[in-house]
C-alpha cells in the first residue's frame, strides 16, 4: 500500500474493536516472558487511543481478558490482573483528561474485590466524558453475554412474543451502543474467538500478521483505508 494511500479517508468507523492478539509471541520472538509482551501490549493501546482520538473514531472496543484465559498458567492470568491495576492506578489520570470514558464489558466476577473497586471508581470518575468510549472486554465471552441476556430476559418474566432483537440488544453488556463496524485482529489468525458474537454479525473484519505491539498509526490508517473501501450491504442488494 502506498504512501498516499494511508492518508484518513472520509469515511472511519463511529465503532472500532479490535482483539488484540500476538504479545505472547511478540515476546517469545524477542526471547523475553509472555508477560513483557502483554506490558508492551499495554503501551500500545495508550498510542491507539490517541490515533483513534485523532482519526475520530468513537468508540473503541477491546478485547484485553476472555473467559476463557482463567485457563492460561496462574502465574500468567495473575501478571494480567496486575497489569490492569497498574494501568488503572497510572492511566486514569490522564484518560479522565484526555475525554476518555471507560466502561467495563463482561463479567468483574473473579477479580480481586480491591480491584473490582477500583474498576468501578474508573467508570463512575469518566461517565460524563464523551471524546472517545472506551469499552474494555475483560473476564468476557460472547456466549456468555448472550446468555446472561437471556437470563435478564427470563428473570423479567418477558412474555415469548415479545423477545426480539431490539430487547436482545438492550440487554447486552454493550447496550445503549451501535454496533462495532469493524473489527481488527492483529497477529493473523482469522477468528472472532468469542468476542461480540451477537453485535459484530455484520461487522467487516481485518486481519494482519502484525503483532499487537506492533500495530501502530499507519497499520491502523491501513485497516481504515479498508473499511473505506467495502460496500456494506447488511444482507442486502445495492440498487444501480
Amino acid at each position: 500500500m502506498t504512501d498516499e494511500a494511508l492518508t484518513l479517508p472520509d469515511q472511519v468507523p463511529y465503532h472500532l474493536a479490535i482483539i488484540m492478539d500476538g504479545n505472547g509471541r511478540w515476546a517469545k520472538a524477542r526471547g523475553l516472558p509472555r508477560l513483557a509482551g502483554h506490558r508492551a501490549g499495554v503501551e500500545n493501546l495508550r498510542r491507539i487511543l490517541r490515533a483513534c482520538s485523532e482519526f475520530g473514531i468513537k468508540i473503541l472496543t477491546i478485547y484485553a481478558f476472555s473467559t476463557e484465559n482463567w485457563g492460561r498458567p496462574e502465574a500468567e492470568v495473575r501478571g494480567l490482573m496486575n497489569i490492569l491495576e497498574t494501568v488503572i492506578n497510572r492511566e486514569l489520570k490522564q484518560l479522565h483528561a484526555n475525554g476518555v470514558q471507560l466502561r467495563h464489558i463482561g463479567e468483574l466476577e473473579g477479580l480481586s474485590p480491591a480491584l473490582q473497586q477500583k474498576v468501578r471508581q474508573a467508570i463512575a470518575l469518566t461517565r460524563n466524558n464523551d471524546r472517545l468510549i472506551l469499552n474494555i472486554a475483560f473476564n468476557y465471552g460472547g456466549r456468555q453475554d448472550l446468555v446472561q441476556a437471556f437470563r435478564r430476559i427470563v428473570a423479567d418474566g418477558v412474555p415469548l412474543d415479545q423477545i426480539d432483537e431490539t430487547l436482545i440488544n438492550y440487554c447486552l453488556y454493550t447496550a445503549g451502543q451501535p454496533d462495532p463496524d469493524l473489527v481488527i485482529r492483529t497477529a493473523g489468525e482469522m477468528r472472532l474467538s468469542n468476542f461480540l458474537l451477537w453485535q459484530a454479525s455484520y461487522a467487516e473484519y481485518y486481519a494482519t500478521p502484525t503483532y499487537w505491539p506492533d500495530f501502530d498509526r499507519n497499520e491502523l490508517l491501513k485497516a481504515l483505508v479498508y473499511f473505506a473501501r467495502r460496500e456494506r450491504r447488511f444482507g442486502l442488494v445495492l440498487q444501480p
